[in-house]
């Protein structure tokens, strides 16, 4: 090496890590410090056992190591119990695949959409048919039942969203405004305003009396397959097939937080009736959030099921006692405790008998639970309606939790 380059070596290395060849004072004089309480303790246990004292080593000069503190481990707290879930009954009556439902305020009955462009009321304590609504002219992907007015409110592949006025059983309004088919509706909590999504990639907000458009929230990059609506803010969510949940703020029509944990497209959320938090789901994978920033809390595992499929959830529903359910593309159900994210019951629908073979006609297009959060009802395949209840004889004795404490499942 040349003399010039040797010497502007120097200079350089010199000039750029000065600050380095010494430690700062703080740091020194907590090194020596150290250096002396040990040289004491060993020559006070050296003077205790009779032995003579030996010159302590010199450290090294960077010797950094005597100031690093472990963290602690984070103790995972163990899951609550829950009772397995079974089937309790089956209502049939649609005929094509039941993709959307809601339940009725007061807990009395609820109403179901599906692919034969219709929406059917059920009596909640017997399961029979008590009125078949018509007048969509495609299959129906999304309901909502008022919980201030005698309103039902649907939305279809046909770009339509009706209001139905439950006195009299007729479309009373029609909001007109996205570009193709509509597959999902939720209504505000607080406010007389009913917010859409679809495939034309939007987020619409309507005046429910006046039918005029308030907003229309852009950003997505491809279908929006879920939206949710809460009071506080951020007022509505949305989910969709370019994996990203988006928090809107509802006064301002804009974005204001962008989630992109998910590799891949999201299919459904849930909004947890007590908490701030929710919960979206991917193929694979259902990740939990604490609002009103988004911060990601914890992921929860879909296993593959014994079809070989990679766990494509389509909906998500979560009750007040912290159970946490998700149905599969091909009738995988799993049930997650909320707050651990432990996966207590993996099980799998019962398909209609004549259904078609495999997971042709096994899956699950939505869920909910009642107000009383005791039962669970699911939408499925094969064009019936299934009600799911906790089993009364279940006991932590005669199904003992099956818990094993891992670090990942810790919440952050």
């Amino acid at each position: 090496m040349l003399t010039s380059q040797r010497v502007y070596l120097e200079r350089r290395l010199r000039d750029e890590y000065r600050r380095l060849l010494e430690l700062p004072a703080g740091i020194a004089a907590e090194v020596a410090r150290q250096q002396s309480a040990g040289a004491a303790a060993a020559a006070a246990t050296a003077a205790a056992a009779g032995k003579p004292r030996r010159a302590p080593t010199a450290a090294p000069e960077a010797s950094v190591v005597a100031l690093i503190r472990i963290a602690p481990q984070r103790r995972v707290p163990k899951p609550q119990w829950h009772a397995p879930w079974k089937l309790m009954r089956v209502m049939s009556g649609h005929l094509g695949w039941a993709r959307c439902l809601a339940v009725e305020p007061n807990n009395e009955w609820f109403v179901t959409g599906a692919a034969d462009r219709t929406i059917k009321v059920w009596d909640m304590a017997s399961g029979k048919l008590k009125v078949t609504l018509t007048g969509h002219i495609a299959p129906v992907r999304g309901l909502a039942v008022s919980s201030r007015h005698p309103y039902l409110f649907s939305c279809s592949e046909d770009r339509k969203v009706k209001c139905w006025d439950l006195e009299t059983n007729k479309i009373i309004r029609d909001y007109h405004g996205h570009l193709h088919g509509v597959f999902s509706l939720d209504l505000h909590p607080t406010l007389d305003v009913v917010v859409t999504a679809g495939r034309d990639a939007t987020v619409r907000v309507w005046d429910m009396r006046t039918k005029a458009q308030i907003h229309c929230l852009t950003g997505h990059k491809g279908v929006v397959t879920s939206v949710k609506c809460q009071s506080a803010d951020p007022q509505i969510l949305s989910a969709g097939q370019d994996a990203t949940v988006k928090l809107w703020d509802l006064a301002a029509g804009k974005c204001r937080t962008t989630l992109t944990h998910h590799t891949k497209g999201i299919r459904a959320l849930a909004l947890h009736p007590s908490e701030f938090t929710f919960a979206s789901a991917s193929p694979g994978t259902v990740k939990q959030w604490q609002c009103p920033e988004g911060r990601f809390l914890q992921s929860m595992d879909v296993p593959p099921t014994a079809l070989g499929s990679s766990g494509i959830v389509n909906t998500l529903s979560v009750n007040d006692d912290g159970v946490l359910f998700g149905g599969d593309d091909d009738g995988a159900m799993s049930f997650w405790d909320w707050k651990t994210g432990h996966a207590f019951q993996r099980t799998a629908t019962v398909p209609q008998p004549g259904s078609l073979a495999g997971a042709a006609e096994n899956g699950i297009f939505a869920s909910t639970f009642d107000q009383t959060g005791l039962r669970l009802i699911t939408a499925e395949a094969d064009k019936t309606i299934k009600m799911w209840r906790e089993d009364p004889n279940a006991s932590p004795e005669t199904h003992p939790l099956d818990w094993k404490p891992l670090l990942r499942s810790q919440r952050y």
